[in-house]
């Protein structure tokens, strides 16, 4: 009996031990506090959110680095490939010279046709040339016939490329504001007109004043007072039967085209005068006229530059 009381005890008591239901009761309470406190309490979003990032990069988790400059590498295309250089390819240009869809007919074209252009361009170039050489020689016996009005200082004669230039000053020419030639100058417009049937091309007569406002009563304003001058001189040119009226044109400037600023009375006394301007032939319209015309005329007989004047 006595071992078998030994056994016994050494056994532990049936249930839990007493202090067990105190340390429930105290979890209770505890998870009841919190409770409580959860319900009571306002989350704030952007300081959870701060929060909980100060904690992942204190941690290391998910730690981002900024970076000033964008990433950079190696481009497999700029080390495995480079540019070619062009190089044009010399083609015949193939063209069908006809209106005609139904037409088969093709027209090969080489650079033939372009050098025969650049052939005829410089043959224009060389009668440019030509032709200003006319103009200077023209020029110099003009001179030479005027030179006496020229010393005076009431003719001024000078080129200007292909063409002449014989400029009628107001002194001497016109009174101050008036139209009238006077009759002492006319002598010398018959002159001009003399020189004029010996020298070919067209002829432009035109008036210019100064920049002072027309004072008068006869015409309204400085274009119609250049335009008058201009007329004057005209009609004294084409007094003599000879002269071919064809050739002219009259236009009166006014102040638009000076030859020096109107800033003192010399340079404005200058700019009032009637110029006769002799063309020696446009060599720009001719090569414009070249160079407009269709694509299939550049082949053919030869263009003849006295044609296109």
């Amino acid at each position: 009996m006595s071992d078998d009381n030994e056994e016994k005890c050494k056994c532990p008591p049936p249930g839990s031990p007493a202090w067990m239901a105190t340390f429930a009761d105290l979890m209770s309470l505890l998870m009841c506090f919190f409770v409580l406190l959860l319900s009571f309490s306002e989350m704030d979003v952007l300081k959870f959110k701060q929060l909980a990032g100060s904690m992942r990069e204190a941690f290391g988790v998910q730690n981002q680095i900024k970076v000033e400059d964008i990433p950079k590498g190696t481009s497999i295309i700029a080390q495995e490939f480079s540019p070619g250089r062009p190089e044009p390819t010399p083609l015949n240009e193939v063209r069908q010279m006809t209106i005609n869809n139904d037409m088969n007919s093709l027209d090969v074209r080489s650079l033939e046709g372009e050098a025969q252009v650049e052939d005829r361009l410089k043959g224009l170039e060389a009668l440019q040339r030509q032709q200003e050489e006319e103009a200077r020689e023209e020029a110099i016996a003009v001179a030479q016939a005027l030179s006496a009005e020229i010393g005076e200082g009431s003719i001024e004669v000078e080129t200007d490329g292909t063409r002449i230039i014989i400029r009628v000053k107001e002194h001497g020419s016109f009174e101050s504001g008036s139209a009238e030639l006077k009759f002492d100058y006319i002598p010398v417009i018959a002159k001009i007109r003399d020189l004029l049937l010996d020298i070919s091309g067209k002829v432009a007569i035109e008036g210019h004043t100064d920049n002072v406002p027309y004072g008068g009563r006869r015409f309204e304003s400085n274009w119609d007072l250049s335009s008058a001058r201009a007329l004057a001189v005209a009609h004294e040119l084409f007094s003599d039967r000879r002269i071919d009226q064809s050739r002219f044109s009259i236009t009166g400037y006014a102040d638009t085209h000076p030859l020096a600023p109107n800033s003192s009375v010399e340079l404005r006394a200058r700019n009032r005068r009637v110029e006769i301007v002799i063309q020696k032939g446009s060599v720009d319209e001719a090569l414009e006229k070249l160079q407009s015309r269709p694509e299939g005329d550049t082949e053919g007989e030869p263009i003849d530059p006295g044609s296109l004047f």
